[in-house]
């Protein structure tokens, strides 16, 4: 089975604007990110998804400069983007991780991809409920649930977020998730993603601290640094609980709770 991974990245972030080119040790937050996910044993290709938009050419150069495969496509679209990318190189599932989870660990996503593929699912993640700090978001997807869902999900949210017509309509998908094996639960409390200044100020701090020492810290190493000092998780505390659903109440009023908690990472 070929699984092709989709980085999908953006200039015109709403809340950060060009956020995936900050700088981080002398490279682009973007560039770190890819290093962390080609580091996943069970990803058979790397796509960075973006959109058409002049605004997203950096990214393509990057792409370029780096040897890496991007894709561009429907800017607010992200439905469409994931599975004409999965079509365009030839995947037999699609992996969907978001821009603004540069300090994801790869043995997360090789977890989540084992598990799908042991299980013979239509799709899985570790957000069923999540467990896991807030970005460390991986979902996997085979093309043919991916083409089911571009061809059924109509839904303003269902195209813009990529998944949630699989969460909405279990019944129709064998659907699996991943909890962390620990028991514990710091997807409310841990917020280890990027939408705001100060999100990027406390990647750009685990990084400083960590890599020079370890190019490929885990999230146990981040989870001692926190300890050690915890004056870094204070960086963005202001922001953990917050996420994208927040503004689709009404539309998910029919969805329980639980449910509610699984899809949260956008680009915006």
């Amino acid at each position: 089975m070929k699984i092709v991974t989709v980085i999908q990245a953006r200039m015109t972030s709403t809340r950060l604007p060009g956020k995936v080119m900050l700088p981080v040790l002398g490279k682009p937050l973007l560039e770190r990110m890819i290093e962390r996910v080609g580091r996943s044993i069970m990803t058979d290709e790397i796509v960075v998804a973006t959109s058409i938009q002049k605004e997203d050419d950096p990214i393509e150069n990057l792409c370029r400069d780096l040897k890496v495969k991007c894709f561009r496509g429907h800017l607010t679209d992200l439905l469409d983007r994931h599975y004409k990318a999965g079509i365009k190189y030839g995947a037999e599932a699609v992996v969907k991780i978001p821009s603004d989870c540069p300090l994801i660990d790869p043995a997360i996503i090789d977890k989540v991809l084992k598990f799908f593929s042991d299980g013979d699912y239509d799709y899985a993640s570790n957000l069923h409920p999540a467990t896991y700090p807030d970005g460390n978001d991986v979902e996997i997807m085979s093309i043919e649930a991916l083409e089911k869902a571009w061809r059924e999900a109509h839904k303003n949210y269902e195209r813009e977020h990529t998944t949630p017509y699989f969460w909405g309509n279990p019944g129709l998908f064998k659907i699996g998730n991943v909890v962390w094996e620990t028991g514990l639960n710091y997807s409310t409390t841990m917020r280890w993603t990027i939408d705001y200044e100060e999100d990027y100020l406390f990647i750009k701090r685990i990084f400083e601290e960590l890599y020079p020492i370890k190019s490929d810290f885990s999230i146990n190493d981040i989870l001692v640094l926190l300890e050690r000092k915890p004056d870094i998780k204070k960086i963005n505390q202001k922001y953990v609980g917050k996420y994208w659903y927040e503004n689709h109440l009404e539309e998910l009023k029919n969805i329980d709770e639980y449910k509610m908690a699984i899809n949260k990472k956008t680009e915006h």
